[in-house]
């Protein structure tokens, strides 16, 4: 028995795929949702549009603090972990969740399997980056998306014997349903036209919680929208704090579309029919590379800097100069192009799930 941990939004596109594998390999497994993202457009809407089944447990955490939030869930799992042990977990990406339920299987001795590995943006601003570190340190298998992540393990002294390099397991569900949007159309509901609309996306804390980084990213929102309309599905984080600043009136323009956060199926189809997105989220970056759109990244660091050398990706931060200029590249079709990233096929989690059987059940 495998117990397969997910938390947050962007854990459930990794989830899945290793899901229908397990299932064909015959892997026994349970769902922990840990309840870290709750509301239906942020959770519950991702089981549903990825054809995922119900978790068979949930820990109903929700949101606080770092620290009160890891800790719930961990105090939550161990009742869990302890009424039935398991073979080993999973755990995907960065988030709280992750961290959380390592530090509890380790302390059980516990294998733990570690998707997503090796990502390191160098800025431990960021608490994606700690739980990142901290989960490799722990885990007993990690297998990576990129090979600068094994690189970046290997540099901290993990043993090359347990890293394996196996692509990219949120393309795998990219590739799983990009035909179930074809139909879709989803963006026409907002009366956007093909390839004539910029998404826009911002959460991360460094971006909202500051009112002044806040007043300069809807400066350049304000500016791009002069050439271009721009969609914005809202972060519930980032609705509360530009309610807070007294900033949501200045967005309020012709040409800016907002809208609740969206499921997976159509924000995907909205992506996919974009010219160009502006983002701070990591896993945008890795789809918009794939998909060959532009993706200007509201950052100035990368854990995923595969995208910025063979994908779509350049880091923007918040210069209104350098974002204008590539704007004004992307509009006249001068901006990169893309390659195809290796091992990026929509296989990844085939490999992983070969690799689990031979090392975990000794399965050939």
């Amino acid at each position: 028995m495998i117990y397969l941990i997910a938390g947050a939004r962007p854990n459930f596109m990794k989830v899945a795929p290793l899901i229908k594998e397990l299932k064909l390999q015959d892997i026994d497994y349970k769902l922990i949702h840990t309840g870290q993202h709750y509301d239906y457009n942020m959770s519950k809407i991702f089981f549903k549009d990825l054809g995922m089944p119900e978790p068979d447990i949930h820990l109903d955490v929700g949101s606080h603090s770092h620290a009160v939030q890891t800790a719930k869930i961990m105090i939550e799992f161990e009742k869990i972990i302890l009424q039935e042990k398991p073979s080993a977990i999973i755990v995907v990406g960065d988030v709280n969740s992750t961290i959380a339920c390592a530090l509890v299987a380790k302390k059980l001795f516990i294998p733990i399997i570690h998707v997503e590995a090796g990502l390191r943006s160098f800025d431990q601003r960021m608490p994606e980056e700690i739980n990142r570190i901290l989960t490799d340190g722990l885990s007993d298998l990690l297998f990576t998306t990129e090979k600068t992540a094994e690189i970046n393990l290997k540099k901290e002294g993990i043993d090359s014997k347990k890293i394996f390099f196996v692509g990219n397991v949120m393309i795998d569900s990219l590739i799983e349903n990009i035909e179930k949007t074809k139909n879709l159309q989803y963006y026409k509901k907002f009366d956007l036209k093909e390839s004539d609309y910029a998404l826009m996306t911002i959460h991360r804390a460094s971006n909202v919680d500051n009112k002044e980084m806040l007043e300069k990213i809807i400066d350049i929102f304000v500016h791009i929208q002069k050439k271009i309309k721009l969609f914005f599905p809202m972060h519930p984080r980032t609705k509360k704090n530009l309610e807070k600043f007294n900033l949501i009136d200045q967005l309020k323009k012709e040409n800016i579309i907002f809208s609740e956060p969206l499921g997976y199926l159509e924000f995907l189809d909205l992506m996919n029919h974009s010219r160009f997105i502006l983002t701070d989220s990591g896993g945008i970056q890795e789809e918009a590379s794939f998909l060959k759109i532009p993706v200007l990244t509201l950052r100035e660091n990368t854990e995923r800097p595969i995208t910025i050398e063979q994908g779509t990706n350049t880091l923007v931060g918040n210069d209104f100069d350098k974002i204008n200029f590539l704007v004004d590249d992307i509009l006249t079709n001068q901006y990169k192009k893309g390659k195809n990233i290796e091992k990026w096929d929509g296989d990844a989690s085939k490999r992983i799930v070969k690799i689990i059987k031979e090392k975990i059940f000794n399965k050939s």
